[in-house]
């Protein structure tokens, strides 16, 4: 019987990555996955806070931030590409119609990343989306590579749950993934097999 060849499609999925895998950017990480198609794949790690708060990223750019809630909360190492570069992850402002901001990529799912200031000085005046993920940084996979990491089992994947990025303790994220997928973590074995 024929494997099925028709790609797949992790768009808006979690990438939770298996214990061998031992790379430094991704050992024990959480990608969220804003884009996947044939020509390759773009994702944000959500669990690995750089030292960055967002007060600081604000200073930084000389904005204001009136938003007293996002004061402490951290910018995240996205991923290692581009990472003097800003990614606002949050929910769709205009559900159904075009984003409000001007560099925005609407994902399937109700969640938009957005790279133009725009939403950053939203967010200074206390207004923007309510819930936000910031990181410099993102991940990408060359086409065919994330399949060929797939088949080498170094990564799980489920579909997104929202909460996991904006309501879960950044310690608790690994932990929560897996849970989407009814496992923990110390049912993973660090060696890679096929079944």
């Amino acid at each position: 019987m024929p494997l099925d060849s028709s790609p797949i499609n992790l768009t808006h999925h979690f990438l939770i990555a298996m214990p061998g895998l031992n790379d430094e950017t991704f050992a024990k990480s959480v990608v969220y996955m804003c884009e996947h198609s044939e020509r390759g794949a773009l994702g944000l790690v959500i669990n690995k806070p750089s030292d960055i708060s967002l007060k600081n990223l604000f200073d930084k750019v000389e904005l204001p931030l009136h938003r007293q809630d996002l004061t402490l909360a951290p910018v995240f190492q996205g991923g290692p590409v581009q990472t003097e570069r800003g990614f606002v992850l949050h929910e769709s402002m205009m559900p159904g119609n075009e984003s409000v901001y001007a560099s925005t990529m609407t994902i399937p799912g109700g969640l938009e990343m957005t790279t133009s200031k725009d939403v950053l000085e939203a967010l200074s005046t206390g207004n923007g989306p309510r819930r936000i993920f910031v990181s410099l940084g993102y991940s990408s996979w060359g086409e065919g590579q994330l399949e060929s990491e797939l088949s080498d089992n170094s990564w799980l994947t489920v579909a997104a749950d929202p909460a996991v990025i904006f309501d879960t303790p950044v310690e608790e994220r690994y932990d929560k993934a897996l849970l989407l997928l009814g496992l923990q973590s110390w049912m993973l074995s660090p060696e890679a097999g096929h079944a």
